[in-house]
C-alpha cells in the first residue's frame, strides 16, 4: 500500500518564486524528500518559446535540493508539470502533492487520494504525433498506476502529462537521422504531442483501443475522461502523474472529474467536485465549498465548428490573439466563477482530452 498523500496549492509571486514551497517545508507540512510531483501555472505566453516554465522549474528544484537529502539527480526526476499562460483572471501558482507518514494522516476505509509518477521512455521526434508515442505514453501511464498502487482504471481521476515537443533542433536531428517529422510548425506541434499524449492515456486505461495513425489528432470521437496534457521544450519524454483514489490508504483527501462540454459548462466542472465526496446542493455557490477544494484541473479548447451554443465566434478566425490564448481566458473565468479562486489550472489544446470543444475537468477536494 503507498503512503497516503498531503496536496497543498500555493501562490507564485513571480516568475523564480518558490517561497511557498519552502514555507510548506520549513512549517512541516510535507518534507522535501517526500514531494512526488508538482502541478503548476506560469505566467509566460504558454508558447514554444515560454522560458517561465524553465524558470519555475528550476527555482523549485532548488528548493528540493536545498531541503531535503536527494540528490541534484534525483530531484531531476520529480515530475513538475508547468503550464504556461496565466490570461484574464488566470493566476499563477502550484500543487504540491507529498507522501506523508501513515501513522500521522486519518485512518479510513473509504477512497481517499493517492498519487503515482513516472518517466516514460524517450519520445523521439520521430515519434510524436505517431502511434509509436501513444505506445510510450501507454506503457508510462501503466507504471505510474502502479506506483500509485491503483488497478482498476475506474479509481484514476487525473492523468497530467508533460512531453516534448518540436523545436527546429529537434526537427533537424531527426532529418539527419533519416527520419521525418509529422509537422515542421512548432507552435502546431504542442497541440500535436498532447493529443497524441492523450491517445496514449486512453489506451493505458481502457477507454479506447490503439488508435490508426490517421486518427491521431483527426478524430475527434475518441478521447480520455481524465486526461490533461502539456507539452514544453524542457524534457524529452513523458512526465506522468497519475491522481486516483485507493482504499485503506488514509489520509484526507479524495478526487473526482467530469468533463466539460464546452466552453461555458459551469456543471461539469461542479460534477468533477461533486465527485470528490463533497456534498452540496443542486444549485451550488463558491461558498458552499467552505475552503474544502484544493483545486480545479481543466482543458480546454476552442470549438473547431467556430461556434459556442449556436454563437459564431472568431477565435479560429483571429490573425492578433492565438486562439490558444483566448480559450484559455475564457474558460479560466468559468471555473474560476465556480471555485471563487483565480488560481485554477487551466491548460489549453485539448484534441483528444474530453469531448470536441469542451475538455476534461478533475478536482481534488479536502474531507477532513
Amino acid at each position: 500500500m503507498p503512503d497516503p498523500i498531503e496536496v497543498r496549492k500555493i501562490p507564485i509571486e513571480s516568475v523564480t518564486d518558490a517561497s511557498g514551497l519552502a514555507r510548506l517545508i520549513d512549517d512541516g507540512v510535507l518534507a522535501a524528500d517526500r514531494v512526488l510531483a508538482v502541478v503548476g501555472k506560469t505566467e509566460g505566453n504558454g508558447g514554444v518559446n515560454d522560458y517561465t516554465r524553465l524558470l519555475a522549474d528550476r527555482a523549485f528544484r532548488e528548493v528540493l535540493v536545498a531541503k531535503g537529502t536527494r540528490s541534484e539527480d534525483e530531484v531531476r526526476q520529480v515530475p513538475l508539470v508547468w503550464s504556461g499562460g496565466t490570461d484574464g483572471v488566470l493566476s499563477p501558482h502550484a500543487t504540491v502533492f507529498a507522501t506523508v507518514d501513515p501513522a500521522s494522516a486519518p485512518r479510513t476505509d473509504e477512497p481517499r487520494l493517492s498519487v503515482g509518477v513516472a518517466m516514460s521512455e524517450v519520445v523521439r521526434p520521430e515519434d510524436i504525433g505517431r502511434p509509436a508515442m501513444v505506445e510510450t505514453v501507454a506503457a508510462g501511464v501503466r507504471k505510474a498506476m502502479e506506483a500509485a498502487g491503483i488497478a482498476d482504471p475506474a479509481d484514476v481521476h487525473y492523468v497530467q502529462t508533460k512531453t516534448p515537443l518540436l523545436t527546429l533542433d529537434t526537427i533537424n536531428d531527426a532529418r539527419r537521422r533519416g527520419r521525418t517529422v509529422v509537422t515542421d510548425d512548432t507552435l502546431k506541434s504542442m497541440d500535436i504531442s498532447n493529443s497524441t499524449t492523450a491517445l496514449g492515456i486512453a489506451v493505458a486505461l481502457g477507454e479506447i483501443g490503439p488508435p490508426e495513425a490517421e486518427q491521431i489528432h483527426h478524430d475527434l470521437a475518441l478521447y480520455s475522461s481524465v486526461a490533461s496534457c502539456s507539452s514544453g521544450v524542457e524534457l524529452d519524454r513523458a512526465q506522468i502523474v497519475v491522481v486516483g483514489n485507493v482504499r485503506g490508504i488514509g489520509g484526507r483527501y479524495r478526487a473526482g472529474h467530469g468533463v466539460m462540454k464546452d466552453a461555458l459548462d459551469a456543471d461539469g466542472i461542479w460534477d468533477a467536485i461533486r465527485g470528490t465526496g463533497l456534498d452540496l446542493p443542486d444549485r451550488p455557490h463558491p461558498d458552499d465549498l467552505d475552503g474544502r477544494l484544493v483545486n480545479v484541473f481543466v482543458k480546454c479548447e476552442a470549438d473547431p465548428s467556430g461556434t459556442v451554443r449556436g454563437r459564431r465566434n472568431i477565435m479560429l478566425d483571429d490573425s492578433d490573439v492565438h486562439w490558444h490564448r483566448q480559450i484559455k481566458a475564457c474558460v479560466g473565468g468559468v471555473a474560476a466563477s465556480v471555485t471563487g479562486d483565480p488560481a485554477v489550472f487551466v491548460s489549453v489544446a485539448a484534441v483528444h482530452q474530453g469531448p470536441s470543444g469542451g475538455g476534461t475537468v478533475a478536482a481534488i477536494a479536502d474531507l477532513g
